[in-house]
């Protein structure tokens, strides 16, 4: 059974930074995308990065560009964002995810993804 587990939410003040992690497990993900997703109270789910877990391409929308980063650990099985200059429009309920069939155009669409975690909430305060 695919588990996707998040940690490491939590409440910053603004300008400071943040570590998600996600565990994932019960397959092999060597061929699957993983990305992060966000959802603000009352908005619609978010695309925030995504990486490939084969050979580390990575992709940003413009909103967390420059102050986001991805990366997966190999040996731990593990997929981390780094969350820096947080702001408050960053606060939401993180979600990690993963994708068998995810394409450079598809990769930021929530349908594309097939196992989701349950999610961690950042709170970045003005």
């Amino acid at each position: 059974q695919v588990q996707l587990v998040e940690s490491g939410g939590g409440l910053v003040q603004a300008g400071g930074s943040l570590r998600l992690s996600c565990a994932a497990s019960g397959r092999t993900f060597s061929y699957y995308a993983m990305a992060w997703f966000r959802q603000a109270p009352g908005k619609e789910r978010e695309f925030v990065a995504s990486i490939r877990w084969s050979n580390g391409f990575t992709y940003y929308p413009d909103s967390v560009k420059g102050r986001f980063t991805i990366s997966r650990d190999n040996a731990k099985g593990t997929v981390l964002l780094q969350m820096n200059s947080l702001k408050p429009e960053d606060t939401g309920v993180y979600y990690c995810a993963a994708s068998r069939s995810a394409t450079l155009r598809s990769v930021l669409v929530e349908s594309t993804y097939d196992y989701w975690g349950q999610g961690t909430q950042v709170t970045v305060s003005s």
